[in-house]
Parts: structure tokens; sequence; C-alpha cells
């Protein structure tokens, strides 16, 4: 069995579809959305109308700081642009749509995979994961053996060893990762709609159950359209900039 990990899409139609159909040629048969559906980009009905199709299929999904914001009005906390995509997305999209976005948990748990979108400790405080001491931190608040999860932007892979230590490296796209049973690994998937990593192509992995490894994969996309479609939406143009820097 095979498992997409989707995180951070945030409303970009183009790098989603994108990572769907190369999912989809890899043998995929199950997908997990790991929150934040929405923000940023200019499609957030497109987006939200694949999820709710995908999880009536048995696709898994967990609420997103940004879908939460759109669902419950944005946090202070948040930037400028951030707030002001979500407060365009909240007048734009069907009560369907937060409908859908009110039913999702903060967290799922199957088998000995936990999703979130943030972290294990807190997955509603939004803290990020970004050091091993960090990834420690959220390992301990689990029992699973796997943790996956979204939200830097930026992929990620830690493993635990039996004395406790926490290691990271970076993972190289479409190199295949051996998920040795006798460590403990959390992975944080990259975004599909908005990479921070100096890469513009779409971020997302590949857990294959039956052969033990986990494929993180950098998939191209149409930038230039999803960039052009927010500015033309009125949106912030930085949100549309750092879509062909990725950064």
């Amino acid at each position: 069995m095979r498992i997409a990990l989707l995180a951070d899409v945030h409303a970009n139609r183009e790098a989603l579809a994108a990572c769907l159909d190369h999912a989809r040629h890899h043998g995929v048969g199950h997908y997990v959305f790991l929150g934040d559906l929405v923000g940023y980009g200019a499609d957030p009905e497109w987006v939200l109308d694949t999820a709710i199709d995908l999880a009536r299929e048995g696709a898994r999904v967990v609420l997103g700081n940004h879908d939460a914001a759109v669902l419950r009005g944005a946090e202070r906390t948040m930037r400028d642009d951030a707030q002001a995509a979500v407060a365009w997305m909240r007048a734009r999209i069907a009560p369907a749509h937060l409908e859908f976005l009110a039913g999702l948990p903060l967290s799922l748990a199957s088998a000995d995979s936990l999703y979130v979108h943030a972290n294990a400790w807190k997955p509603g405080g939004w803290e990020y994961i970004a050091t091993s001491v960090d990834a420690r931190r959220s390992l301990d608040a689990t029992d699973c053996r796997f943790t996956f999860c979204g939200h830097l932007h930026v992929p990620a892979l830690y493993h635990q060893g039996t004395m406790g230590r926490v290691a990271h490296f970076a993972p190289v796209a479409g190199v295949e990762i051996p998920l040795g049973s006798h460590h403990r690994w959390l992975a944080v998937l990259g975004a599909v709609g908005q990479p921070r990593d100096g890469n513009p192509a779409a971020s997302y992995a590949i857990h294959d159950l039956e052969q033990r490894h986990l494929t993180f994969h950098r998939v191209p996309y149409d930038v230039e359209s999803a960039a052009r479609k927010i500015t033309e939406a009125g949106l912030p143009a930085w949100l549309a900039a750092r879509l062909e820097t990725g950064v």
C-alpha cells in the first residue's frame, strides 16, 4: 500500500494537480492531507472540492493553521499578507467548504502513524518542528512509530534510535529511504503549494507500507499560471513572487 503525503497545498491548484498526477503514476491509492489546504493561493474552491472528493473515497485530512483561520478568522500573529489571503478566502468559499473544514481533526492516528499539521505535543499551538530538539519533543508526545507533518514548508526527516537520540538529515528527492524497524521516524513533508527551500517545485512524499520506505518527491508544475492568478485576484504580489523563487 502506497500513501501520498501532501502538506501545505495553500490553494495552489496547479501544484496539487501535478502532485496528484505524479502520485497516481507511481501507484498511489491512498492520500493524506497534512493541513493548510487554503491560504495564499488563488484556487481555494478547487482545492477544497478535490480534498472533499478524495475524503469521500477514504483520504485522511487534518486541520492546518490557515484552514483554522479561514474557518474562524485570522490570528493577530499572522503576517499581513497571510491575513489578507485569509480574508479574501473567507469571503469566497462556500458554506459546504466551511462545513468540511469545521469537521477536520487536529491530528489523526492510524496503525503506527500519526498525521498532524504542526507537531504532536500541541497540535493546535502551531509551533514548528525546525530542529532535532523540536523533533524529539514531538516524538516524545506520541507512541506512534511514524509521525508525518507539514507547516515548515521545508522537507526534513528525523530518526530516533533506541537510546533516544534524534538525528536529522535533508532528504534527496526521488531516493527511497528505508524506514528501519529499530528507529522511530518524523518526516516534515515540505509544501505542495508554497515551497520555501529555494526550489519552486512542489514537494510531497510517498510512504510505501509494504516495502517500508519513504520517498520525497519534487514535482515541477505551471508556476507562472499559479502566480498570475494570485496577482489577478488582487492578493499581495509577494505571494506570487515567492512561488517563482521557492523562498
